[in-house]
């Protein structure tokens, strides 16, 4: 039951970092202002595609490293602590800055991506 519980856990942080990938790369790509008439439904479909592929490449990052912390590094250090989902979330937040800005860092500054 306790691997069941860890593993609805991580799932539920996990979707939330693809989220966040996921409103950064809307973020990062503004809004679609691309007709969904003719030649433009096209451009409307590959934007869609682009904000997700991409959203979810940087979100399953941020998780990946999120996982890592929690795993060898949170759970050890809050054993007892009542505020556990804060510091979390917390950690998540810092987490995904650090992704935006080696992204923004590879993307503008040194332009590998």
């Amino acid at each position: 039951m306790r691997s069941f519980k860890n593993i609805w856990t991580y799932t539920l942080w996990t979707l939330l970092s693809l989220l966040l990938g996921i409103g950064y790369m809307r973020l990062v790509l503004g809004s679609n202002d691309s007709s969904e008439e003719g030649l433009g439904f096209l451009l409307h479909v590959f934007y869609d595609f682009g904000l997700m592929y991409v959203g979810s490449i940087v979100g399953s990052v941020i998780a990946l490293c999120f996982v890592l912390t929690d795993i060898f590094y949170l759970r050890k250090k809050m054993n007892n602590s009542s505020k556990k989902t804060a510091t979390r979330l917390v950690v998540l937040m810092a987490i995904t800055a650090f992704v935006v800005i080696v992204h923004y860092l590879l993307e503008k500054v040194i332009d590998v991506i």
